[in-house]
């Protein structure tokens, strides 16, 4: 159980620290409606996936076991309610597309640089 409460909060702390550093430089090189853009995807990947982190722990804690049918209904939802904020921000002009995709892509980013750090502290505790 140490290594997912460890590669969970790394995401987390990486997820906010991802979104600070994007933001702030899209500030500096790229127009407000990208920027923008950076700080609605972000915000909204960011939210969802801590969301899921609750209502997975919630299912999957006991006594009170949550049926799958409940979990996904949860997830669904968040999806299609996600998928109506971005396509307004897009259909209402309020964000640039290009920046939507850069703050949507954070939480990715945050796992795969979580997996890669776990990868190389496999590596190098094989090594010693």
């Amino acid at each position: 159980m140490v290594i997912q409460q460890r590669l969970l909060t790394f995401i987390v702390r990486s997820n906010w620290i991802m979104l600070i550093l994007t933001v702030l430089a899209g500030h500096f090189i790229l127009p407000p409606d990208v920027t923008l853009g950076i700080i609605a995807g972000g915000l909204i990947v960011t939210v969802n996936f801590h969301l899921l982190y609750r209502t997975l722990k919630k299912a999957l804690t006991p006594p009170h076991l949550a049926s799958p049918n409940v979990v996904l209904a949860k997830y669904y939802l968040r999806f299609t309610i996600s998928g109506l904020i971005i396509l307004w921000l897009i259909a209402g002009g309020y964000v640039h597309p290009l920046g939507l995709f850069i703050g949507l892509s954070v939480v990715v980013a945050s796992i795969m640089l979580a997996a890669l750090c776990e990868i190389k502290h496999h590596i190098f505790k094989e090594a010693v």
